[in-house]
């Protein structure tokens, strides 16, 4: 339990298209009252999931309460972007009730977790919980959920494996950080892949952890906020892959922006960013995109070869409406094919 007045954070990780955004922005329309700021930590220079939670015009959570941090994976810059993001908001006044950070696909929670153990920020804030958001229908068609008693075996058996899949030891390191894992979008899973995948996760982390079953990130705030876990004193029992390393990188994984220009066939384009997706192995995809003749902004977001859509809010009288994309993928990205097959 807290015995000081620290203002306490919650770190949303998860991987790419997991549904953190949606999750977080649930959370503050059910805010009640409670006066949150957000860290929202881009992978690509396309402010999506920022301009996604600034359009939800909740008091409790003004625009200038949302810090967007877009030089790289959080975890990676934790002294040039992390502790300056969090001396500003606690500057403010009035001061956060509660600070919510939302980490790229690719971080990895317990460094930003040790952050929280440096002088002038140990004093005042203290990590209330780190939630991992899983996409359930991508772990059970088997991405980043292979069976670790298996894969040991395999890998004593066979001397020319040498490394393991980068994405997977992404996927375990959020889940062995976590207070809470929310197994998000069971509408598309069926009850048998959903005791799998539930199993799966609980062989994974070494010591009890809450998995909470939902579709769209819909859950009460009251089970995310206020688990004062103090995770920063906690480290011991957060194994990871990185701990006996100095320091890790993303080397394995790239991302560029493509400008899109407005479309009279949403349906055609998802069609070809998907067909995009498997010729190129893309992992993800999010951006925003004009419709001919519509005066709202078509919201996309792809995991592999799933894609949702949805008008998210009106364009602007004066916005620019250039449509771009996010693609991230693993390191040898076509870029050249990628773009000519979405520009012709």
């Amino acid at each position: 339990m807290q015995t000081t007045a620290k203002i306490p954070v919650t770190i949303v990780t998860g991987f790419l298209g997991s549904g953190k955004t949606t999750l977080i922005r649930h959370v503050l329309e059910q805010a009640r009252g409670r006066r949150l700021a957000l860290i929202i930590n881009e992978f690509g220079d396309v402010g999506v999931d920022g301009a996604i939670l600034k359009s939800c015009g909740i008091d409790t959570c003004p625009e200038e309460n949302i810090v967007e941090l877009a030089n790289g994976c959080l975890c990676c810059t934790v002294a040039d972007d992390f502790v300056p993001a969090m001396e500003a908001l606690l500057a403010r006044s009035p001061q956060p009730e509660h600070i919510i950070i939302e980490t790229s696909g690719l971080a990895l929670p317990k460094p930003l977790v040790k952050a929280f153990d440096w002088p002038g920020i140990r004093t005042r804030l203290t990590v209330d919980g780190v939630i991992a958001v899983v996409d359930g229908a991508a772990v059970a068609d088997g991405r980043f959920a292979d069976d670790p008693a298996k894969l040991a075996a395999q890998r004593a058996a066979d001397s020319a494996i040498d490394h393991d899949n980068p994405l997977r030891e992404v996927y375990e390191d959020q889940l062995l950080c976590a207070d809470v894992v929310v197994l998000n979008k069971t509408d598309l899973m069926t009850a048998d892949l959903l005791k799998r995948v539930a199993g799966e996760i609980r062989a994974t982390v070494p010591r009890a952890v809450r998995i909470i079953e939902t579709r769209d990130g819909r859950i009460d705030p009251s089970i995310l906020l206020g688990i004062e876990a103090a995770a920063e004193d906690d480290l011991a029992h957060r194994p990871s892959h990185h701990d006996a390393e100095e320091g890790h990188d993303h080397d394995d994984f790239e991302t560029f922006v493509l400008d899109l220009a407005p479309t009279s066939d949403p349906a055609g384009l998802l069609a070809r960013l998907a067909a995009v997706a498997e010729a190129h192995d893309v992992l993800r995809m999010k951006g925003f995109i004009e419709v001919t003749g519509k005066p709202l902004r078509l919201l996309i977001q792809g995991v592999g070869q799933r894609f949702r859509q949805q008008f998210d809010r009106p364009w602007a009288e004066r916005e620019d409406r250039q449509g771009r994309l996010v693609v991230i993928g693993e390191k040898g990205l076509d870029r050249n094919a990628i773009t000519a097959s979405l520009r012709d």
